[in-house]
């Protein structure tokens, strides 16, 4: 076999990284991405909140503020695909179009973009001059950052989680998200009545015509009780969590990044190889509120 044709390797890098950004990964349009990221760490300045003064007799000295400054580690994780064919295995399958090698190889990088979300969302984050602090979601405000809903999804707890973002003061008119699995879909379509003029809604959000009910875009993911699952599941419970679109930066290291070479040392075989670095802090705990759902 001669040596792969430059061509082939875009054309299927050009491929695998249109089948992530439209098709495969599901949580990366929700949140923002930063791809200028170097080093091992990476800081995200911050300027906490701060009120005026009331002004109360003329010449009055002028108040000064003391700004309140923060900031958020990232770190990146490198994260690695490949795929070996044999001389006698066609090239074709590789760069054709609906080529199965291109959709795998894609699909595994959106699930790995998931979970770094995901986990972020739900885990430790980091702060600090050296990044040092961590923060988790119960550690900041267990009662406003983390609820439950024991007889599964309902209306009734989705306003609950819709108030709690609500007081925390940020306005609607950003976008905001609610992470779940296809149980919580049904929960909703169980617990609707038929009557009920949300049910329609429900019932289009279940058959995927429409992605928004309550304020929140649905965002459904596998849980980690199948393989390369996302949502925390245990002993009959999703860990769900509900976000707005800034609560999160998502920092890419290394994009998607596709390499085709031979293999001497395996007889000349194609390897397919894909790489991604990327890594995920939340930024702040207001944005974000995470719910233990109990379904069967």
């Amino acid at each position: 076999m001669g040596t792969i044709n430059t061509a082939f390797v875009k054309q299927y890098s050009d491929m695998v990284m249109h089948l992530v950004q439209q098709t495969t990964s599901r949580l990366r349009g929700a949140v923002m991405v930063d791809a200028d990221f170097t080093g091992e760490y990476k800081f995200y300045d911050q300027l906490g909140q701060t009120a005026m003064e009331a002004k109360t007799s003329r010449h009055q000295d002028t108040p000064v503020m003391d700004p309140d400054h923060q900031r958020r580690r990232v770190s990146g994780t490198d994260y690695i695909h490949a795929f070996l064919l044999d001389q006698e295995d066609e090239l074709n399958m590789i760069i054709d179009p609906t080529s199965d090698y291109a959709k795998a190889a894609a699909m595994a990088a959106g699930r790995q973009i998931d979970q770094i979300v995901y986990a972020a969302l739900v885990g430790t984050a980091y702060s600090g001059k050296d990044g040092g602090t961590s923060t988790t979601l119960a550690s900041y405000n267990s009662s406003a950052h983390i609820t439950t809903a024991t007889s599964g999804l309902t209306v009734d707890s989705l306003l609950e989680t819709k108030e709690l973002l609500d007081l925390a003061g940020y306005s609607e008119m950003e976008r905001r998200f609610y992470a779940c699995t296809a149980r919580e879909i049904k929960d909703l379509l169980n617990t609707t009545e038929v009557k009920s003029s949300d049910y329609n809604t429900v019932k289009a959000l279940a058959q995927g015509d429409v992605n928004s009910f309550c304020g929140f875009e649905f965002i459904v993911l596998p849980d980690d009780s199948y393989t390369n699952g996302v949502i925390t599941r245990s002993s009959g419970t999703d860990k769900c969590v509900a976000f707005t679109e800034s609560a999160l930066k998502l920092a890419i290291k290394r994009d998607i990044t596709v390499r085709i070479d031979e293999r001497p040392d395996k007889n000349y075989a194609t390897q397919v190889w894909t790489a991604l670095t990327a890594g995920a802090v939340r930024l702040e705990e207001e944005k974000v509120v995470q719910i233990t759902v109990t379904n069967a």
